[in-house]
């Protein structure tokens, strides 16, 4: 098989904005299968890349997690509040410098350990984000303030804290959307699962 750098010739791109992240159409030409170029063009947002973790305190198999209000989801047709495992941009630094940092700042936990546990592309269509998903241990000595995000970026966290099975079922209703949040919470329950069987 052709390797992929050989099957796409970027012919345009466009900025279309440049506000809060970077919106851009490409025009470019792929080989396809078949051996045929077809002339394609997508939108990108680039918006960099992130992190997420989830704090687990395995010895009472609890999860902490935070509600915040976001706007995409609300003009989708949800209320808006998003449970969530702690997340945000790396910003240049690294997604283990970054995560430590979002879980203190949303969370109220420092977290000197973390765990990284995969990789993925949430929106591989349009977003060129990829996200670091992490797991770290987490009691109560390891909370130093209420955490709730940055004010001045406009964060406004609730902090929760649930057991795990709450929170799996929380999924099965409905109530936890969230696709990062879903993904770790699963990886947490499998690893436990499999740690019992084993």
């Amino acid at each position: 098989m052709t390797p992929t750098q050989d099957r796409v010739r970027i012919i345009d791109t466009v900025t279309l904005s440049d506000d809060w992240y970077v919106l851009k159409k490409t025009t470019f030409d792929y080989l396809r299968r078949d051996g045929t170029w077809q002339r394609q063009s997508r939108e990108t947002y680039d918006r960099g890349n992130g992190a997420t973790i989830l704090l687990v305190d395995r010895s009472r198999r609890t999860v902490i997690l935070t509600r915040q209000f976001r706007l995409p989801v609300f003009v989708n047709g949800h209320d808006g509040m998003l449970i969530e495992a702690a997340a945000g941009l790396l910003d240049q630094a690294s997604p283990e410098e970054r995560i430590r940092a979002e879980a203190e700042e949303e969370t109220g936990y420092r977290v000197d350990a973390v765990r990284k546990v995969f990789e993925a592309y949430m929106s591989p269509g349009s977003v060129t984000e990829k996200l670091y998903f992490f797991t770290g241990e987490y009691d109560a000595t390891t909370r130093i303030n209420d955490g709730g995000g940055v004010k001045a970026e406009g964060e406004d966290l609730e902090v929760l804290e649930m057991t795990l099975d709450d929170a799996l079922d929380a999924v099965e209703r409905g109530e936890i959307v969230d696709g990062k949040t879903i993904m770790l919470l699963q990886h947490v329950a499998l690893r436990e699962l499999a740690a019992v069987r084993g």
